[in-house]
């Protein structure tokens, strides 16, 4: 089914009358009445009753009008999509990224490129890293901020400066509060909420050394907020990266101390190579490059 046909049903539809609608689409009446047949024929179905005076949908006929102004809809927005000039420059971009230190670079590139491009918006999506990748690999997402270690094997990224702090999380009145960090052999046999991403926990396993076989892992979690709630009830000590949420939490319910040896990670900021992007994405990501 071709747009270019549907667009003369709907021309008919809306006139009501061959004649007149082969007149608007400049295409002779046996030439319209012939694709009009051949719709018909391909539907499987009547799509018009023909009066001697003027032409009527059948049921079938209005179902097709609404389907066929929906994707002439989709069709034309597209098109001004395609051709719309850079000083008009609209459209959403998708961002995908954890409970990250590394997030506070976002606001500045976003007010950067929003002071060129105020009709352009944004989709904040938060995930932990592997979420974000998967929703990048569907297409769902143009660009993710990831905790490392991650495969960015088919990515082109920029990695941050900033470094992401691993901490443990506690109740104020845990005698592990009282300490200014905490080591592997504080952990051992506590009950631990890890984290759910095999690449951390792999991380966290070099860390801990042969120590990590004698951990009590009671849950495991992809969000810090989530295991605070936890930590918070006297379930366990979460071990996550400190990120933004630490200066939020109440530190008359819940503290954090440092890992020692001080154990840190860094991120990215990654989109797939070779992905078609929208002119909105494309110039943002010239925009991080920029800027970055």
């Amino acid at each position: 089914m071709e747009v270019r046909i549907l667009r003369y049903f709907l021309a008919v539809a809306r006139e009501e009358n061959i004649t007149k609608a082969a007149e608007i689409l400049h295409i002779t009446q046996p030439t319209l009445s012939r694709q009009l047949n051949q719709l018909e024929e391909e539907v499987g179905v009547r799509l018009f009753e023909r009066g001697s005076r003027k032409i009527v949908l059948t049921n079938e006929g209005l179902l097709l009008r609404r389907r066929a102004e929906e994707i002439i809809a989709l069709v034309d927005k597209t098109e001004r999509e395609l051709i719309i000039q850079e000083e008009v420059l609209e459209g959403t971009i998708s961002i995908g990224c954890g409970e990250l230190q590394a997030v506070q670079v976002l606001p500045e590139l976003f007010r950067s490129f929003s002071e060129k491009y105020p009709q352009v918006n944004y989709d904040l999506f938060t995930a932990n890293a592997d979420q974000v990748k998967e929703q990048m690999e569907a297409g769902i997402l143009d660009i993710g901020l990831l905790l490392e270690p991650i495969n960015i094997d088919k990515y082109n990224f920029i990695r941050l400066p900033v470094k992401e702090r691993w901490v443990v999380l506690m109740r104020p009145d845990d005698p592990l509060a009282q300490k200014e960090w905490v080591t592997a052999q504080d952990l051992e046999r506590l009950p631990i909420i890890m984290a759910r991403r095999s690449n951390v926990q792999n991380e966290l396993a070099n860390w801990f050394g042969s120590r990590f076989q004698n951990l009590h892992i009671l849950f495991k979690s992809n969000f810090s907020t989530n295991a605070a709630i936890m930590v918070q009830d006297g379930q366990g000590y979460a071990l996550i990266v400190e990120g933004v949420t630490g200066n939020l939490w109440d530190q008359n319910k819940i503290c954090s101390r440092p890992l020692y040896p001080e154990l840190l990670s860094t991120c990215v900021l990654a989109w797939k190579r070779q992905q078609p992007f929208s002119k909105a994405t494309t110039k943002f990501l010239e925009h991080i490059k920029s800027v970055l």
